[in-house]
């Protein structure tokens, strides 16, 4: 009993350092791009989203440095899964978001297709460094084809620019806060790594359980923080970029990264993952199209039933452990009854979207 409470000050203990250490991550890493002359969306798509995926990114390679390849898969996918239901779906809920036409176009397909990519290199159960190295690779290219076709479309305007006095000062404060930053980032990933497999042990459960769920929403919490932040300022743009670039990040620069740290033998990937989790991520994924096309806008609405499938998620997660007779008619209600109907949903939701679009074309005929 002892040890189990030690184990949850630890994970609480963790995720407040991950918190404190992201934030001044974030903060450092703005400060930088701002004065480096960088776009808001890009920062959003990329420097926001890779200070708040920075959590992430030490508790999986820590976790796979010591040979917790489930805590490290299952952080990357449970987190990409909070991120999309959780974290959108709560700040469409303070204010309906409107998407930029740029995510419609090119970076949500990008995410959805790293996303079915990681799923094939999944598939085996195994994830090698070669596919390591790849995902590695397209980060690169990537980033590189954000900066050049932001700067070509111009500055990002819309929703209102990030605070210019958050570069005050110059490069050594912010130079100084991303050190910070990164000091209580490898503090906190060390402890929340430490204190979730002691739980995973003592409560006879998966590593791939408390990956996808615990250390997934504790990583995650900078991410749900800095875009209900972005909602509450009408910062659209850097609440719906730093979703899609965090999860793009989370797949190439942190699981590509512990695939090839974990060399030779591979990142071992969870069976129940590759058909049950993955799945799900790639879902999450393909959802946001058919939400952004109607009207590009994320309706209260639609971040109300985000919010509810990560509640129901998470019910089909622990139902097994708690009353396990219920577990199979609950999968059986979900994929015969809320599948097809989610389904229809979002088709007639495009359907809607695209004849209002006829009947504006043809009115403007």
């Amino acid at each position: 009993m002892e040890t189990s409470l030690l184990s949850v000050i630890e994970i609480l203990v963790g995720i407040l350092l991950l918190f404190g250490g992201g934030e001044l991550f974030v903060q450092g890493s703005v400060a930088l791009a701002l004065l480096l002359g960088v776009p808001q969306l890009v920062i959003g798509l990329t420097v926001v989203a890779m200070g708040t995926s920075a959590p992430e990114l030490f508790v999986s390679l820590l976790s796979t440095l010591q040979g917790a390849d489930d805590i490290a898969v299952g952080n990357v996918v449970g987190s990409n899964i909070f991120n999309v239901l959780v974290v959108l779906g709560i700040s469409a809920v303070i204010l309906p978001l409107r998407v930029h036409s740029r995510l419609i176009r090119r970076d949500v397909p990008v995410l959805l297709a790293v996303s079915m990519a990681v799923w094939g290199m999944a598939s085996t159960g195994r994830v090698t460094w070669q596919a390591g190295l790849a995902l590695l690779t397209g980060v690169v290219i990537n980033t590189i084809w954000e900066t050049r076709t932001a700067r070509e479309a111009g500055p990002t305007g819309g929703d209102g620019d990030i605070d210019s006095s958050e570069a005050e000062g110059g490069y050594l404060p912010a130079l100084v806060k991303l050190a910070a930053g990164l000091g209580l980032l490898v503090w906190g990933s060390q402890i929340l790594v430490k204190g979730a497999t002691a739980i995973a042990l003592s409560l006879g459960v998966s590593e791939t359980l408390i990956g996808l769920t615990i250390v997934a929403a504790g990583t995650s919490m900078p991410e749900l923080v800095t875009s209900i932040m972005a909602a509450l300022k009408g910062k659209a743009d850097l609440a719906i970029g730093n979703v899609v670039g965090s999860n793009l990040l989370n797949q190439l620069v942190i699981l590509g990264g512990c695939a090839f740290i974990s060399g030779s033998r591979g990142l071992n990937v969870d069976p129940a993952m590759v058909q049950r989790d993955l799945p799900i991520m790639v879902a999450t994924t393909l959802a946001l199209l058919p939400i952004f096309w109607t009207g590009g806008v994320i309706s209260r609405q639609e971040g109300i039933l985000l919010v509810g499938l990560y509640g129901l998620y998470l019910v089909e997660q622990i139902l097994p452990l708690t009353v396990p007779a219920l577990a199979s008619p609950l999968r059986s209600f979900t994929l015969w009854v809320i599948v097809p109907a989610l389904v229809l949903l979002l088709a007639f939701q495009v359907w809607q979207h695209l004849r209002r679009s006829s009947v504006q074309a043809e009115t403007g005929n």
